[in-house]
């Protein structure tokens, strides 16, 4: 064991994870070699280190350790995100990413990893203490306070687990999300489709409801498995069903897993056929509120539902708005679609109208959602700004932080086939599962957590 660290001598990874790890860290935290393996495979991901602190804590659980050395002339923040996802899909609970010359130490809890310390590889002698109370052996297996060592205030291992249970026992109400633009091919379905799988991968418990009649996001979401129509598994129960009956076809009854993602989430579908039902519903006026009143029967199912609406508006939009707690606009910021911003305005102050006569709130406008947009260095830099300028200050839209590039990464996950006999049969996956590394992956990630903040999710 070595009594000191020089992180001087860490020229390469292999050094790093040398010197650093398995000769000082490792033995200072109280690991001997039989609690830890190096170089460990499991699934497509191939750890560094993982350690095994403790077998069984409460008779529940293992708790275990993943460290991670990079070349010291990494930048260790282009590795957090995959480095979330070995925590993640091990369901470890804590982890040290390292490049020799800084040190990090995480804490993930329900799919969020949390830094919790930071400091430099010349002063891991002097804070080994710190390091150890925070992911030591022992420590880990105690339930004592841990201070932020980030700045004022403080954390702790049994405070942050009680915050996240807390959280999820608290009487927090469903969340509605649609989905909607006036203006067609501006990314509303890839939009949905995938906030879900985001979402859903951050602990959510997720409903998507199609409510267009193209049905695209049924089929993009591997719901539409036939190649002959006379074997069409949707047509007999689907969210036509729903809305004309009241006694009948509930939400639970007509709702289906999607493989989709990773975890899976439920979806109530679509049929191409519902567009030949808009007259016969909209003669039946409890049409426009039977969604959400069928909502109420699942609302302890679901954190939050996400509505994908026709690119209209027609009874289907109204349908969708009248449910909706919440608004986001998908736009890919050029003339139509901006000038369809009038529209949607005038189409809001009409549902908000109706809102207010059934006892519901307007709808808050949570933004327009630059969406499709162009990945060219100058468009980005001085086209785009004035985009988004002139949602703000002519049409009077939040804009949402938050923004979705086009590219092929994300078509292609949607477009995903596997063959069956002779047959193709559409498999498609969220960005988030087709390449979680991707930047598409990390713009949907970073809408879900910005969802969540507007939302209080």
């Amino acid at each position: 064991m070595s009594l000191f660290f020089n992180p001087e001598k860490c020229r390469n990874e292999t050094e790093v994870e040398s010197k650093l790890i398995v000769h000082y860290l490792l033995p200072k935290l109280g690991y001997p070699p039989d609690t830890w393996h190096q170089e460990i495979t499991f699934s497509r991901m191939r750890l560094d280190f993982l350690v095994v602190a403790s077998e069984i804590v409460n008779r529940k659980s293992t708790v275990m350790l993943v460290l991670e050395a990079k070349h010291p002339r990494q930048k260790l923040d282009k590795h957090v995100r995959k480095f979330k996802r070995y925590l993640t899909s091990l369901n470890a609970r804590y982890g040290l990413l390292t490049n020799g010359k800084i040190v990090q130490v995480y804490q993930q809890i329900n799919n969020e990893l949390s830094l919790i310390l930071q400091i430099q590889g010349h002063e891991v002698e002097e804070k080994i203490q710190e390091i150890k109370f925070l992911i030591g052996r022992d420590e880990l297996n105690s339930t004592k306070t841990v201070p932020s060592l980030l700045g004022s205030g403080s954390l702790s291992k049994k405070s942050l687990s009680e915050k996240y249970q807390s959280f999820h026992q608290e009487a927090k109400h469903m969340k509605v999300i649609a989905i909607y633009h006036n203006k067609g091919g501006v990314g509303k379905t890839t939009t949905v489709i995938n906030l879900a799988a985001a979402l859903r991968k951050k602990g959510k418990r997720v409903l998507v409801i199609d409510l267009d009649s193209q049905a695209n996001t049924t089929y993009a979401l591997g719901l539409v498995k036939f190649h002959d129509e006379a074997f069409d598994s949707i047509k007999d129960k689907y969210v036509y069903h729903v809305l004309k009956e009241k006694n009948k076809f509930f939400i639970s009854d007509v709702v289906r897993e999607s493989s989709f993602s990773k975890p899976e989430f439920d979806v109530l579908p679509c049929h191409i056929d519902l567009m030949h039902h808009e007259k016969e519903l909209a003669e039946i006026d409890a049409t426009r509120t039977r969604i959400p009143t069928k909502l109420v029967e699942v609302e302890d199912k679901y954190d939050v539902v996400l509505i994908d609406t026709p690119p209209s508006l027609n009874l289907y939009a109204k349908v969708a708005l009248i449910a909706t707690d919440y608004l986001i606009i998908p736009s890919d910021l050029k003339p139509f679609a901006n000038e369809g911003l009038l529209n949607v305005k005038n189409f809001l102050t009409e549902i908000n109208e109706f809102r207010g006569v059934i006892g519901k709130t307007p709808i808050k406008v949570l933004g327009v959602l630059p969406s499709k947009i162009l990945t060219h260095d100058k468009f980005v830099k001085y086209v785009l700004p004035k985009m988004e300028q002139i949602v703000v200050e002519r049409y009077e839209f939040p804009l949402m932080k938050s923004r979705i590039f086009e590219r092929r990464d994300v078509s292609a996950a949607i477009e995903r086939t596997i063959e069956v006999g002779e047959l193709d049969i559409p498999d498609p996956r969220s960005i988030l599962d087709h390449k979680p590394d991707s930047q598409s992956a990390e713009e949907f990630e970073n809408l879900a957590k910005e969802v969540i903040d507007l939302t209080d999710l």
